[in-house]
């Protein structure tokens, strides 16, 4: 257990009691901590064999079941995205583990784990007893390594000899082509060779495809140990007690439930022996490492080498890292414990998306159908993943939504080189045109995304706002210059290329891409209007007059024309798209009709949640709510008739993605719906704790659906991802951002905090949320008609702060007290609800009281 540090709150309780009390005012509303801990494991023993597990690192990472076995699993190359990668490439098929006896007994296998447990940045399975032996695996990723690491740790429960057997299957694969494309893995994969060498087995995939401009290639994978083996052998099969392996056959719609291998498969086998001699009570560690490269036999050497030199110093290392990342953005959140502890592991996930490639060379596939030449090498691409195992790679709208999680607790790196990576591919295979690549594969095949590919307009309009959120949060300046140019580009693209008609609202795809729609979407529109905002922010920033004029005045021509062309008051919602020729609005419930109340706008450095009006925001949100939209686990991907009077042809589709209800969240802030905002941050929350769906902690893909059924039950090849990085948008960006209401510009060197307490909640507080080179801790609570705001800073020296406080619509502002003294204070109207403002002078430390009627 991981205890949260108090940071001296009880002694700003103390201030702030006496504070009230000298002022002839009640001392409800306490800023009090609890002193809440917070575990660094989850657990679960139920279903194992059914449970998929992720445990990774930037340069490598393993997909396996909880029961501590490798079946097929996933769908891009069809049973082949399980195992153990190292992006660009797959390495094994998976790693297994028995007990020999000696000659003439049979293999006792490990398992299956009777017990599996998520760590920070490690899992760990425990084992049955075996053969009168005790054992504990743990696995985790080294920190920078292209290489996985497992301790088995053994306990005699009597005297004891016997063999250890790890038995290893290659399959070094590339990560693209898939299994149906053109050419497919059929085409591209090569035979594995195995021998043995040094202690290890030594797997070898060396030559070039018979593909049209397919490279020769050597890639290799070793598994070898923290001792030298008594014996090895060599073969086709060895994957323990999943031999003989069932094969998958290619067609989904004839595949078993579980399968071990497929016809893409060709890989090869190997054995490695160890003798064991315990005495009762006796305990011995035994650490396996699989290391490999897609650069030759001596670099995987390398890579062995580095993991075995000190595995448990690298384990001991990743605890600490992913600690320091824990401790910041310290939640306390006493009416939703388990929602402070759910962003907990959120911040676990992110570190888990992490991806890291080197040398991409980049080719536009055009979704899977050509296969040209590289039009660019890429030195290196560092991002966070979209999702484990099938989207393990690199993209834009993913990405552009993980933004807001991530600086909301503090992981400023990996998202500046998610952004950085986006431009250099863009720019790679788009030139100059300002497009930007929507799916890129860790070798850098551009999948979708090139100049004349038909999307996603969406993303292009995105990027600019994640640079601009980014430099507010860090006030990176010479990030801003790096990145200005593309966003300006961005932008430029959009109208320039995009809106052929002339009428503001850009055409192609957006996030919704089904049949019957019109050219013009309604999010590809709403995020085209913040990005224009937000650009012309940076713009003024930089100094560009031109672009700020530019993007200003078409930013107020689309907003000032949006709700009569886009609002359909007899549904009453956002038409989701435009029909040509006429721009006739059509309306078929997808998702995106609650775009429109999830933006926020920046207008001449000022910042207003919703772009929708607060009437109409409401009547939309509140159909929204409905049972024909969602249900306990969600926004629906596109609602059921029923609740409206639309009349589409378009089938309902109840499924429920964990991004949908994190926009619904989002939205439902902007306008201070917090109640109604619980019931989708619940949503999200519930998939990680207390009862998940598969790995304990992990935020998923897609929730419990009507229409989709639970992952758990589905088969491993036709699931969705086990751990989705952008489902944590919707829990920790309304906590930080809104609740709290933590809302920096630190390039002005400005920070407002102005929090809103969710209906219930007294009190609310967070410790170390990081901004910039500093951090700051905030509590607010509300009591009585006292609304208490606290803020102390670290590192900010020379941060303009306001404080402030949202109250309910109908208070009355009786007085506003600032660090004991009765101030002047400005009231901002808006969405959210009348919002109290003060300017607080320099120091570290301010407490804000506004008291009301």
């Amino acid at each position: 257990m991981v205890a949260a540090s108090n940071g001296g709150v009880g002694m700003r309780r103390l201030v702030v009691v006496f504070m009230l009390v000298a002022l002839g005012l009640p001392a409800g509303g306490s800023l009090a901590h609890s002193g809440s801990t917070q575990s660094e494991t989850l657990s679960v023993d139920t279903r194992l064999e059914e449970r998929r597990f992720v445990v990774a690192g930037a340069r490598a990472y393993e997909v396996g079941t909880e029961d501590g076995r490798f079946p097929a699993m996933g769908f891009h190359t069809r049973g082949e995205m399980g195992g153990i990668w190292s992006p660009p490439i797959k390495l094994l098929d998976g790693v297994w583990f028995g007990l020999d006896k000696g000659p003439g007994s049979a293999t006792s296998w490990i398992g299956p784990a009777r017990r599996f447990t998520s760590g920070y940045g490690h899992v760990r399975m425990d084992l049955p007893g075996t053969s009168g032996v005790a054992v504990e695996r743990t696995d985790f990723v080294p920190d920078g390594a292209r290489a996985v690491l497992i301790r088995l740790r053994l306990r005699a429960l009597r005297d004891t000899r016997l063999d250890l057997m790890v038995h290893a299957h290659s399959e070094l694969m590339g990560a693209y082509p898939w299994g149906e494309t053109e050419p497919s893995q059929l085409d591209y994969n090569l035979r594995d060779e195995v021998s043995f060498a040094d202690g290890a087995l030594v797997f070898r995939d060396r030559g070039r495809p018979a593909v049209e401009n397919a490279s020769p290639h050597d890639w290799a994978a070793l598994v070898g140990a923290s001792r030298q083996p008594s014996g090895h052998a060599l073969g086709r099969g060895f994957r323990g007690p999943q031999e003989p392996a069932v094969i998958c056959p290619p067609s989904p719609e004839e595949a078993p439930d579980r399968c071990d291998d497929t016809a893409y498969g060709k890989g090869a086998g190997g054995r490695l022996s160890y003798d064991l001699e315990l005495d009762a009570g006796e305990s011995e560690t035994l650490w396996i490492a699989v290391a490999g490269s897609d650069a030759g036999l001596e670099q995987a050497r390398a890579e062995l080498g580095a993991a075995l030199d000190n595995p448990q110093g690298a384990l001991e290392d990743k605890l600490k890292h992913r600690r320091a990342l824990a401790d910041r953005t310290r939640l306390h959140l006493p009416d939703d414990p388990l929602l402070a502890e759910a962003i907990e592991w959120s911040k676990q996930n992110l570190a888990d998306s992490v991806q890291e490639a080197h040398d991409l060379a980049a080719r536009v596939t055009h979704a899977g159908v050509d296969y040209p030449a590289p039009a660019a090498e890429i030195e290196r691409a560092r991002f966070f993943a979209a999702g484990y195992p099938d989207y393990p790679w690199l993209f834009a709208t993913d990405g552009e939504y993980t933004a807001y999680a991530a600086v909301a607790v503090g992981q400023f790196g990996p998202i500046k080189d998610h952004l950085r990576a986006l431009r250099d591919v863009s720019r790679a295979v788009n030139g100059n045109s300002g497009k930007v690549v929507h799916e890129v594969v860790t070798d850098g095949t551009v999948y979708f995304g090139a100049n004349n590919d038909p999307g996603n307009t969406d993303e292009t309009a995105k990027l600019p706002s994640a640079v601009a959120l980014v430099w507010r949060w860090t006030g990176d300046d010479a990030f801003l210059a790096e990145m200005y140019p593309f966003a300006v580009r961005n932008m430029r693209y959009i109208f320039r290329e995009l809106d052929r008609d002339r009428d503001g609202w850009p055409e192609g795809l957006g996030n919704v891409e089904r049949e019957g729609m019109g050219e013009e979407k309604l999010d590809v529109t709403v995020y085209a209007i913040r990005g224009l905002g937000d650009l012309a922010d940076m713009a003024e920033s930089v100094g560009d007059d031109k672009t700020w004029d530019w993007a200003t005045l078409k930013a107020r021509f689309l907003e000032r024309r949006f709700e009569a062309a886009w609002w359909m008051p007899g549904v009453p919602q956002h038409a989701d798209s435009l029909g040509s020729p006429d721009n006739s609005r059509l309306q078929q419930r997808h998702w995106i009709g609650v775009t429109p109340m999830e933006v926020e706008l920046v207008r001449s450095g000022e910042t207003r949640p919703g772009l929708a009006t607060t009437a109409q925001a409401r009547r939309a949100l509140a159909l929204r709510e409905t049972s024909c939209y969602g249900n306990a686990f969600g926004l629906f991907h596109t609602g059921a008739p029923g609740c409206d009077p639309v009349q589409s042809s378009v089938p309902a589709e109840r499924v429920i993605f964990t991004l949908n209800s994190s926009i619904m969240a989002v939205a439902e802030g902007n306008y201070g719906r917090l109640d109604a905002q619980r019931r989708f941050v619940t949503a999200n929350r519930r998939l990680q704790l207390p009862v998940f769906d598969e790995q304990p902690g992990a935020m998923p893909e897609i929730a419990p659906s009507p229409d989709y059924g639970r992952s758990i039950d589905l088969p491993l090849t036709e699931r969705a991802m086990v751990l989705q990085a952008w489902g944590n948008y919707g829990t920790i960006w309304p906590v930080v951002h809104q609740q709290l209401g933590v809302s920096p510009d630190l390039g002005r060197n400005k920070l407002e905090v102005a929090p809103q307490l969710p209906p219930g909640a007294p009190e609310i507080g967070a410790e170390n949320i990081r901004l910039g080179a500093g951090s700051i801790d905030v509590e607010a609570a509300a009591s009585g008609g006292v609304y208490e705001t606290m803020v102390e800073t670290s590192g900010l020296s020379g941060v303009a702060l306001t404080l402030g406080h949202v109250l309910p619509r109908d208070a009355e502002i009786q007085k506003v007290i600032l660090d004991g003294n009765i101030v002047p204070y400005h009231v901002r109207i808006g969405h959210r609800g009348p919002t109290v403002l003060v300017r607080a002078p320099s120091g570290e430390r301010h407490i804000l009281i506004v008291v009301s009627s």
